[in-house]
């Protein structure tokens, strides 16, 4: 599903990641060299792309105390001597890297975590904005003991969580890949578009909010006709088992709770430009972008939030000096699922120049 649609269909944007192909645009020689070694040296390796979310994510992976009464849920494989965490877009759960995380354990130990209020960790402490997403994290890598420096891997949301986690902790960060950062400050180049958006987020708040009470009430396991849309159909991808742990979770409110929160705070973040003091230094990062990210909307609207996204991403690259972007075909929003080899190759890249010996 592209970006266009999960923002206008409400019921989508709150209930699924979209479960939805190489060429890339490379502005580095050496980057495409890398890249191409990459796949060539997989080529031959025995091992395939998961297509179904495995049970194993119908339970958590371990829980981490990061404050008194709260534990957060973190999945780790691998055991190489880089550590590359992964930090899913907004409302969405380890699941999300069914994919890629199995494809990452042979040149580095992988971590996937479900923020406060999701999957199968505790509720935080409210607001849910990016302050308490990056307090969360710093308290989790260094309660688990992960070794930093490390590689962060941010997909939509989870791209400015890495950012601001990056800037705030520099000397814990040695590379980023940040899979297709959405468009901020839209309303510069689509006012109009942005207009209807803010209009949306009152529907989609007002939504939440019913659904957060019909949580409380305990209807949403058995939801009367007005609350039939919080719970939604399974994951055809996953179990029966996996989808009734998902739905466990969704049926409480502190699910809701984190999810209006979350998306409050979305606003305000989205609504600015990349802030012009953001610097990562020399620090290497890749932007993957997707082709089909807006692929669903309307063709004069899609080049103007296409437009609006690259001009983001450019920002978002002009705060290293050691930045690359490679454009992903035949990829929606969700790149992880839809070309998780992408991911791969660009983590491998960033892993290379992340234990190259300074200069």
């Amino acid at each position: 599903m592209g970006l266009y649609a999960r923002q206008l269909v409400e019921l989508r944007l709150i209930e699924e990641t979209a479960l939805k192909r190489m060429r890339s645009r490379i502005g580095s020689a050496v980057l495409w060299l890398a890249l191409v070694s990459g796949l060539q040296a997989r080529a031959g390796d025995a091992f395939s792309v998961p297509q179904r979310i495995p049970d194993s994510y119908a339970q958590a992976g371990v829980l981490v105390t990061i404050a008194p009464g709260r534990k957060l849920n973190l999945r780790c494989e691998g055991s190489g001597t880089q550590t590359v965490l992964l930090e899913a877009g907004s409302h969405a759960d380890t699941s999300t890297w069914f994919k890629l995380q199995p494809l990452l354990v042979q040149t580095a130990k992988v971590c996937s975590y479900d923020r406060a209020g999701y999957g199968f960790s505790d509720e935080g402490p409210l607001p849910r904005n990016l302050d308490a997403d990056i307090a969360d994290l710093h308290a989790l890598i260094h309660r688990a003991g992960l070794k930093v420096p490390l590689v962060l891997v941010g997909h939509s949301l989870g791209s400015n969580i890495a950012r601001r986690y990056a800037e705030r902790y520099p000397s814990e960060v040695n590379g980023m890949v940040l899979i297709d950062p959405p468009a901020q400050d839209v309303a510069t180049v689509a006012p109009d578009w942005a207009a209807q958006e803010e209009q949306m987020n009152e529907q989609r708040f007002a939504f939440i909010r019913q659904c957060e009470a019909g949580a409380e009430k305990q209807q949403l396991a058995s939801p009367p006709p007005a609350l039939q849309r919080c719970v939604g159909g399974g994951n055809p991808l996953a179990s029966a088992k996996v989808n009734a742990a998902i739905a466990a979770y969704k049926y409480k409110p502190a699910f809701w709770r984190t999810l209006l929160s979350e998306l409050e705070d979305n606003m305000a973040v989205y609504r600015q430009p990349v802030s012009p003091s953001e610097t990562h230094g020399s620090t290497p990062m890749v932007v993957l972008t997707a082709t089909d990210t807006y692929a669903d909307a309307p063709a004069d609207l899609r080049k103007t939030l296409d437009a609006a996204r690259d001009k983001t991403q450019a920002q978002i690259l002009a705060t290293t000096t050691h930045g690359e972007r490679v454009v992903i075909d035949h990829a929606s929003h969700d790149i992880q699922l839809d070309q998780p080899e992408a991911v791969v190759n660009a983590v491998a890249v960033i892993l290379k120049q992340a234990s190259a010996p300074a200069n």
